[in-house]
């Protein structure tokens, strides 16, 4: 059985319509996080929000992570499909307050709405992948996973851009309504057919309000650290930071901050380098449009760039764990990040010198895409491999959790590095640079942690999964 599940492939009869609603879905919330991407600086602009900037971001990225621990904790007595069902309803809500919005207090209403609904999608997607795939298929599903960005990434930004350019910015996000009802009526019929292991989390409550106390703190910390030349904005950054503490020790694995070998090294070094990704991707398009007065379709090719870069990267990282099953997944997460390194230091030069322009930040992007999409899949299939029958809920949930809180937190201390450099008159190119300067120094962090990074044995989990 175990050999013909191996030559069937995640397009094989068994996996096939598991497959295509994977892909759909992923699609569908990559479309839309590629567009608001390209067209963040034109909406901070007409709505008069540019020193909320970093908020259109984060504050979907802090509602991702309840979003995340709530189906997280939930998916095992509900089922995929009613979670899912709920996620996209929650996604569709929170598109339709975007687009109508007036101001960036509604604007980021509307990203808070969406945040909630991605993550849980996201996670209904990792938890399928877990219950429906061996796992010498996983890197394969996480490979199409990652491929799923192709399209989105080859259309999305420059069709946002121009939409925003020639009509307005709220057509970007009514585009996105008819890509959700295809998936919700492809996708569901294969969801539906999972069967999970019902079980009762005895912390599941807890969690979920962890979730909302470390939205709350972060946002405190977020909204201090933008006003911090004034007392008050440091007594609210402080408070924030420690509230921040203790979710933070119960929504991530025990020896995360401290880099313990193993899972713990496999969580804190991924979000460290995809927190480098998203913000140096958010930034680098505001530098483009607001500094060096591109057009946003134009700056689209940097979202479109390194999202290709990183699928065509997966796609060879899953041909490379094919040849040596799985060995050298550890030394493939460590390349990636190397790469990444010279993609940030390079998009810095692109940004600082009076000569840099599109160009040489699209050849940025695309060595820092190449390296995430090395690094992204293997650190999930790694992660993954340390899931016990009945843990896999949590370990996709941790995975979600981390690919949304750090971004989240990078951001938005981006934006307060702009923040604050435009209440110091330092201008927004300073503030800019700090950003990505921050973002250097955490992937080279995320470098150093990755070599503590342990994979489990392959037979161990196959064992396991029977």
């Amino acid at each position: 059985m175990k050999k013909q599940n191996r030559e069937a492939g995640v397009f094989g009869p068994s996996y096939r319509a598991l497959t295509i609603g994977i892909i759909l879905a992923v699609t569908t919330v990559a479309f839309e996080g590629l567009a608001i991407t390209t067209i963040a600086p034109s909406l901070a602009q007409r709505l008069n929000g540019l020193h909320l900037y970093g908020w259109i971001f984060s504050a979907f990225l802090l509602a991702q992570i309840v979003g995340t621990m709530v189906i997280g904790q939930r998916i095992n007595k509900n089922g995929v499909f009613v979670s899912f069902l709920t996620a996209i309803s929650l996604f569709v809500v929170g598109i339709i307050i975007a687009a109508l919005s007036v101001n960036m207090v509604m604007l980021i209403l509307g990203r808070l709405f969406q945040g909630f609904g991605a993550g849980a999608v996201i996670t209904c997607v990792y938890y399928s992948i877990t219950l429906g795939y061996p796992d010498q298929m996983r890197t394969k599903i996480l490979a199409m996973f990652s491929s799923a960005y192709i399209l989105p990434a080859l259309v999305g930004p420059y069709i946002a851009g121009l939409l925003s350019e020639l009509l307005s910015w709220r057509f970007v996000f009514w585009l996105v309504l008819p890509f959700i009802g295809l998936a919700v009526i492809l996708t569901l019929p294969a969801f539906r057919k999972l069967t999970v292991q019902k079980q009762e989390g005895a912390n599941g409550s807890r969690k979920e309000g962890m979730a909302v106390l470390l939205a709350i703190g972060t946002g405190m910390l977020l909204s201090g650290l933008g006003m911090i030349t004034d007392w008050k904005g440091i007594l609210l950054a402080l408070a924030g930071g420690l509230l921040m503490i203790q979710p933070l020790r119960r929504l991530l694995p025990k020896g995360t901050f401290t880099a313990r070998k193993g899972l713990p090294a496999t969580i804190a070094s991924r979000g460290l380098f995809v927190a480098c990704y998203n913000a140096t991707e958010s930034y680098v398009v505001l530098a483009l449009t607001e500094v060096k007065n591109l057009p946003a379709d134009l700056a689209g090719l940097i979202v479109a760039a390194g999202a290709l870069s990183w699928s065509a990267a997966a796609w060879l990282q899953s041909r490379l764990d094919t040849k040596d099953h799985g060995a050298g997944r550890g030394k493939r997460v460590s390349l990636g990040i190397c790469f990444m390194i010279i993609g940030v230091a390079a998009v810095i030069l692109a940004v600082s010198l009076p000569g840099g322009g599109i160009v040489y930040a699209v050849l940025s992007q695309i060595f820092t895409g190449f390296g995430i999409g090395l690094a992204h899949p293997t650190t999930g299939a790694i992660a993954l491999q340390h899931a016990s029958v009945g843990e896999e809920g949590e370990i996709s949930a941790s995975l979600q959790f981390t690919d949304a809180f750090s971004p989240g937190l990078s951001i938005g201390i981006g934006g307060a590095l702009i923040a604050v450099s435009q209440t110091l008159s330092m201008g927004l190119l300073t503030g800019i640079l700090l950003a990505l300067s921050l973002q250097l120094l955490f992937v080279i962090v995320s470098l150093t942690v990755s070599f503590r990074i342990q994979q489990t044995p392959l037979d161990n989990r196959e064992v396991l999964k029977m």
